[in-house]
């Protein structure tokens, strides 16, 4: 599965349940992110133990977006059946202080970051 926006990929490999984002993401308001949305909740009704976010390669990601990503952990913690584990990377300056937030969310979200 694949989403591509003007200047960002999102892509779905469902054998590594794995969602990576590449390149910024600056999309206005929560209506344009809802095929975004979409793609994580189907995810998420798989139904496996792990879902992986790869973010190491989204080098801007704006306050809607910090905001779908935020609810989207929300949604999976009350599920309570499911792990999130994000990858980021330290050399992208939002990455660190917004995914820890995540972490605050989730306290089981894992973070890894690069």
């Amino acid at each position: 599965m694949n989403i591509t926006t003007e200047g960002c990929t999102i892509d779905y490999d469902s054998e590594t349940v794995t969602v990576s984002f590449k390149g910024s993401l600056r999309l206005s308001g929560m209506e344009e992110y809802q095929p975004i949305v979409d793609l994580l909740n189907n995810v998420v009704q798989e139904d496996k133990p792990v879902i992986t976010l790869d973010l190491k390669g989204l080098e801007f990601l704006n306050s809607s977006g910090i905001s779908m990503l935020s609810k989207f952990v929300i949604n999976v913690r009350k599920k309570g059946s499911m792990v999130i584990c994000v990858k980021g990377s330290k050399a992208i300056a939002w990455q660190d202080k917004s995914l820890k937030n995540l972490q605050r969310l989730m306290p089981t979200l894992t973070l890894e970051f690069e």
